[in-house]
């Protein structure tokens, strides 16, 4: 009888101990993602620098840096769309905000060449953060073979060289005064399933992007300087082709708010919450049965690409019934 007690007793235990800790990590969740509130990030210094800063969540956040008084130095590789984003904050901003502009296209140009752009554009301004926001995708999914190599070189130059040319060429600054924030953002592919296929190089990269983004954070933090990796999954923007926001796939002006409020803690994060609830769906998936569902989705968004790209090839075509 009293072993049996004792057997009881540690299952009441083991239960207690299994709710609270559930119970505990729920809080923490809904402090983290509603309660917690986000950093000055005005503290970091006077001036942000945003790569991609003329499309999607790039230019999303630096309207939302704006809104918090930071003067911005946007990086972009069409000189008419940078342009056309700084007077678009200059109308909601007036002259309260200062802007520069710094053409670069990352996929053209050499390592050295960014470096060198970037440490010109910046030199004597109190840069205090860097969004490496700058990425490039497979216009639609498709198997390894099928890729370029250009398309693959240029992935890997704007991707991986990108972030690390231009981190570089601003870290310098941050070390010196002792305190910065760099976000890199990186992708759900990353954090949320084992495999990613038909945009395997793209995968690969932003797992770099994760890895170094956690490296340079243990490197710099006794520096003052917080790196941390954003992953976000799904956003409506021109990348993705989506069109059309909804609950799980935000538009970029929405996934920014979130994304500001996590500057300068986690190393690693998902800001917007229903893609951390949708992260922790994921997980709970077998590796197996996820695999299988991404192959088969990402299949069908390879036949649509091929059919857009055979209509595209040849527009005088009519089916015949």
């Amino acid at each position: 009888m009293d072993l049996e007690n004792t057997i009881l007793l540690l299952l009441a235990c083991s239960g207690f101990i299994s709710v609270a800790k559930f119970t505990l990590n729920g809080l923490k969740w809904i402090w983290l993602m509603f309660i917690r509130p986000p950093k000055n990030l005005l503290d970091y210094g006077s001036w942000a620098l945003i790569t991609g800063s003329t499309d999607g969540i790039g230019k999303a956040l630096a309207f939302e840096l704006a809104s918090k008084g930071l003067n911005l130095v946007l990086v972009g590789r069409n000189h008419l769309k940078l342009d056309d984003t700084c007077k678009e904050i200059r109308k909601i901003h007036g002259e309260r905000v200062k802007i520069k502009l710094v053409l670069i296209d990352f996929a053209k140009s050499s390592g050295e060449d960014v470096a060198g752009t970037i440490e010109e554009a910046i030199r004597g301004l109190d840069v205090g953060i860097l969004i490496n926001n700058a990425g490039l995708a497979y216009p639609y999914a498709r198997y390894f073979h099928e890729v370029d190599v250009e398309m693959a070189d240029n992935l890997i130059r704007v991707n991986i060289d990108g972030i690390n040319r231009v981190t570089g060429a601003v870290l310098q600054g941050m070390l010196e005064k002792k305190k910065g924030a760099i976000v890199n953002i990186g992708s759900g592919s990353t954090v949320a399933v084992s495999s990613y296929p038909l945009y395997t190089i793209y995968a690969a990269t932003k797992a770099y992007v994760a890895m170094f983004s956690k490296c340079i954070s243990l490197e710099y933090k006794n520096h003052g300087i917080d790196v941390q990796c954003q992953m976000p999954m799904l956003v409506a923007t021109k990348m993705t082709s989506i069109r059309k926001s909804s609950l799980f796939i935000p538009s970029a002006e929405v996934y920014s708010k979130a994304s500001t409020r996590w500057i300068g803690y986690e190393q690693n994060c998902v800001p917007y919450w229903p893609h951390a609830v949708q992260k922790f769906i994921m997980q709970l998936l077998p590796d197996a049965l996820l695999d299988w569902c991404l192959l088969k989705y990402f299949s069908g968004m390879r036949l649509r690409g091929l059919k857009k790209d055979s209509r595209k090839a040849n527009p005088n075509h009519q089916k015949h019934s």
